[in-house]
């Protein structure tokens, strides 16, 4: 049996972060984690760009324009959509999470989904905190931590496994 995952390697190339600016005291501190992780990894500060679009809605546009560019070896959406009266959260997050699908699968370049989808506000606040979270919530010490360390750490291990395949 053959298996190929990804690792979280630095690799060569450009990593991009697209950051709504809506919600920005939690955008921020998710391009924050987003940052440390990639550089924590290897990756020179100077191989990141960071692109702030004002919400999570136009993320997929300004990715589009950037998979279509070919100068990033992964794209990185990072965004913080909370739940309010009405159901317009869940149709701008369909959206966005579709979008971003298929960008990653049209330019077969490894397109992150780092959008918050949150009931509440504290729900936002405790998934962009400082440290790393558990990676998913099938083990006794699940914790949140910062999503956007969780995307960065996703985009690597992408990178690293789209040069296996």
């Amino acid at each position: 049996m053959n298996v190929h995952e990804g690792k979280p390697e630095a690799a060569e190339g450009r990593f991009a972060i697209i950051v709504a600016r809506f919600n920005e005291t939690i955008t921020s501190r998710l391009m924050n984690g987003a940052v440390e992780t990639l550089t924590a990894h290897g990756v020179a500060d100077d191989r990141i760009d960071v692109y702030w679009v004002p919400g999570a809605f136009e993320i997929p546009t300004a990715a589009a324009r950037l998979a279509a560019a070919g100068n990033h070896v992964a794209l990185i959406g990072l965004g913080a959509v909370i739940r309010g009266e009405t159901t317009h959260d869940q149709h701008i997050n369909r959206a966005i999470s579709l979008a971003l699908a298929e960008l990653g699968m049209r330019h077969a370049l490894p397109v992150i989904f780092g959008v918050l989808t949150c009931n509440t506000l504290e729900q936002a606040i405790a998934r962009s905190g400082g440290e790393s979270g558990s990676r998913g919530k099938d083990r006794p010490e699940s914790r949140l931590g910062n999503k956007g360390n969780e995307a960065a750490l996703a985009a690597l291990e992408m990178v690293n496994l789209m040069k296996q395949l």
